[in-house]
């Protein structure tokens, strides 16, 4: 194990040498407990063999849009409607040392925490064919789930989508044992450099135990949370819409701070349960 990992590291850069990937994967989710109707996505994995970034496709689309409105000084939020993603978060990945750094926002404001992942992989002997790879199987505990993995040496990444990584080679798919969340990858394709998400302001850095109970307490109380979120003038976080917009008139205000409510109620079965 320990050889195929050195292994792994030192050809990274000869697989990358030239030009970055962007691993394209589907997202499988189920962010509602109580609603068993799942949720598709795809999501980018961008990687230059040193370090990579995880994130949702329609997050780099509503990137894409923001910046033409700042160019065009036409603000139409509509467009971003349909742009909504359950996947509200950034990870970028150190592959050389294995640590990771999380973003994401909780109402008005960006947060961030780092965290070195012990997943304690059990490499299984089970292999099957993926695509055009071979790939092998592992099994892990994580964020209070039970995970399996289907690796490939084919790949000699040391990573894969959302925070897995460390096996010794790409993760082309990965489930948690109930079926809440899976992520399939299904196309690989070469890009000039690693996409670099729209800047919204500078990050509060705190331990991931402080960002979960700051979660915690919004999903246990949201009126409480929209209502400070609508006082402050904030609404701008990854759901997208503020709770204060010109020209809202006190219904329509309501209607949307009942939206958020139920919004935020539906996010009971996180990927990370503890």
């Amino acid at each position: 194990m320990k050889i195929l990992k050195l292994l792994s590291i030192l050809a990274m850069p000869l697989l990358m040498a030239q030009q970055s990937t962007r691993f394209v994967y589907q997202a499988t989710l189920t962010p509602d407990s109580t609603n068993v109707e799942k949720k598709t996505e795809l999501a980018y994995l961008d990687t230059d063999g040193q370090k990579s970034v995880f994130y949702a496709e329609n997050s780099m689309k509503r990137d894409s849009i923001m910046e033409r409105m700042r160019t065009t000084k036409n603000f139409d939020r509509s467009q971003m409607q349909n742009l909504r993603s359950n996947l509200q978060f950034i990870i970028e990945k150190d592959l050389t040392n294995q640590t990771l750094v999380y973003k994401s926002r909780i109402g008005r404001d960006n947060y961030s925490y780092s965290e070195t992942p012990a997943f304690g992989w059990k490499i299984l002997p089970e292999t099957v064919k993926i695509g055009d790879y071979q790939t092998q199987k592992a099994e892990t505990k994580f964020g209070g789930r039970t995970w399996y993995a289907w690796f490939t040496q084919e790949i000699p990444l040391q990573d894969g989508p959302y925070k897995f990584s460390g096996l010794p080679g790409l993760i082309l798919k990965v489930q948690d044992d109930k079926g809440d969340y899976s992520f399939d990858l299904m196309q690989t394709k070469k890009i000039a450099e690693i996409y670099q998400p729209l800047n919204r302001g500078q990050f509060i850095s705190l331990s991931k135990s402080k960002y979960a109970d700051m979660e915690k307490k919004m999903q246990k109380d949201p009126a409480s949370f929209v209502n400070a979120l609508r006082n402050s003038g904030g609404g701008r976080g990854p759901a997208g819409g503020g709770a204060n917009r010109p020209g809202m008139d006190p219904k329509q205000m309501q209607e949307m701070q009942k939206r958020m409510e139920t919004e935020i109620k539906s996010r009971n079965n996180p990927i990370e349960l503890k």
